[in-house]
């Protein structure tokens, strides 16, 4: 796993997890935006990286390594622990792992391991394995077909071919298994005490099993809706949007973010 960093000169910190089907440069609209103020903490995820031919491991071994790096590189305090989707579960693992200080973490569409028989989970992962394979092996337009959403330009379409080319069939396997049933700690515990789980306008029914889980998982989060956005729509669409979002959760003072919260998880 390959760790990109800007602004090491910086002393709060802020990790980036990105999510499934692009590489780490998911964030690169956001960085020269970010970096003057904190320290950035970018992993390239085994089976993503292109300086690494390797496959995508599970969310806890990935987790795990994230930790172990942070803590070796004396960065065992963390201002924002940020991760989209796949990222989010990553995210959503370190802080049942409670290893290192997260003082602020925000999961962005996160998935969360599923809640239904073992049989089904892998009917549901066998879907999505095929859908996406449809993409590695039949190009930008089927993949366009898989993806049905405006946010996806046709640059953003054949930015997602080149993804698929390069990743192999048992990282697109791994990558959903994984994510869907990754464990957690029978009693979860985290000293975090600023947890927000973002909710785009337009994945809100999508959503709705991740909530329950992490309400249940982590009952002080707060829910907030970000309008206007589809699944991961922030960071590369919405690269002032997302700064705003990320300052807000860190306590910079003066900062605008979404306003409408879904108290109590409910949506």
């Amino acid at each position: 796993m390959t760790i990109h960093e800007f602004g090491q000169e910086n002393d709060k910190t802020i990790v980036l997890i990105h999510p499934s089907i692009v590489m780490w440069d998911y964030f690169e609209y956001v960085i020269p935006l970010l970096e003057k103020e904190y320290h950035l903490i970018i992993p390239a995820l085994p089976g993503y990286d292109p300086d690494a031919r390797d496959d995508f491991t599970s969310v806890e071994e990935i987790s795990s390594e994230l930790e172990k790096w942070l803590i070796g590189n004396g960065l065992k305090c963390v201002t924002c622990l940020y991760g989209c989707s796949m990222g989010g579960s990553i995210a959503t693992r370190m802080l049942a792992d409670n290893g290192i200080n997260i003082q602020n973490a925000v999961i962005d569409g996160g998935i969360t391991p599923y809640q239904l028989p073992w049989i089904v989970t892998r009917l549901i992962a066998v879907k999505d394995f095929l859908v996406i394979s449809a993409g590695k092996i039949g190009g930008a337009k089927l993949l366009e077909k898989a993806f049905s959403t405006d946010e996806f330009s046709e640059e953003d379409v054949q930015y997602a071919a080149k993804v698929l080319k390069m990743i192999s069939a048992k990282t697109i396997w791994r990558t959903f298994e994984s994510c869907n049933n990754y464990s957690m700690p029978k009693d979860i515990h985290t000293d975090c005490k600023h947890i927000e789980y973002w909710i785009a306008e337009k994945e809100i029914k999508d959503r709705r099993a991740d909530v329950k889980y992490i309400r249940k998982a982590f009952p002080h989060t707060t829910f907030r809706k970000i309008s206007g956005v589809g699944h991961g729509g922030l960071a590369p669409f919405n690269p002032e949007r997302f700064v705003r979002g990320i300052e807000n959760v860190c306590g910079k003072e003066g900062t605008y973010h979404e306003r409408e919260v879904f108290y109590n998880g409910k949506i």
